[in-house]
């Protein structure tokens, strides 16, 4: 019977009892487990970093479509616009209005420089298509009624080797700047076709001081 005792590999106390299992419940399976949590962690920074790319990408995707047809932000390096805009100012231009309409009398756009001097141009329309145009005595007219421009602050208006008057062609606009002693406009270079606006300024967002809509 002593015999059959010794094959038996149950541990007994002293009574002859068996005795309790001392091991821990995860022993013989931590490494099992912490491999399990480790690629669980690295799934989820795995998991973070392609929704945090995908976001920031699909953030991206929207400015630019509204940069190129919604609304876009301008830099106005020279004082032409003066005192409407000011030099360094930062605008906003609407680029969808004109799908739905032509540039206006009195509407500030802006377009493609084609004399290749800057990339843009920031000007006011002053007359569409069809209308006359002539510059007299210090005053712009526009089929023989002279302009009310308080947007100029009493600057008389001089031509320029655009020989005046002139009748604007279909699809063209005369544009000139508010600071009419120091602007490169439609005196010099002409009525400027649809073709090249790329949308209409409406506020001045920057500096602070200057925040509005314009006018």
């Amino acid at each position: 019977m002593e015999g059959g005792r010794g094959h038996n590999d149950t541990t007994r106390d002293a009574g002859g009892h068996p005795a309790a299992d001392t091991r821990r419940p995860d022993e013989g399976m931590s490494d099992e487990t912490g491999r399990t949590a480790e690629r669980r962690s690295e799934g989820g920074i795995l998991r973070w970093v392609v929704e945090t790319a995908a976001l920031l990408l699909a953030a991206f995707v929207l400015a630019q479509l509204i940069r190129t047809f919604v609304v876009q932000p301008y830099v106005v390096p020279t004082g032409s616009m003066i005192p409407t805009i000011g030099i360094g100012d930062r605008v906003l231009a609407n680029k969808f209005v004109y799908r739905f309409r032509d540039p206006s009398q009195g509407d500030i756009i802006v377009f493609d420089d084609l004399t290749g001097r800057t990339p843009t141009l920031i000007k006011r329309v002053v007359a569409t298509e069809g209308q006359e145009v002539d510059i007299l005595d210090g005053g712009v007219y526009v089929d023989g009624e002279r302009l009310s421009e308080p947007y100029v602050d009493g600057q008389e208006t001089q031509p320029g080797p655009v020989q005046l008057p002139v009748t604007i062609p279909p699809d063209h606009v005369w544009v000139m700047g508010d600071n009419r002693t120091n602007s490169a406009d439609s005196r010099w270079i002409g009525p400027q076709p649809l073709s090249v606006v790329e949308g209409e300024a409406f506020m001045t967002y920057w500096p602070p001081g200057r925040i509005g809509r314009l006018r």
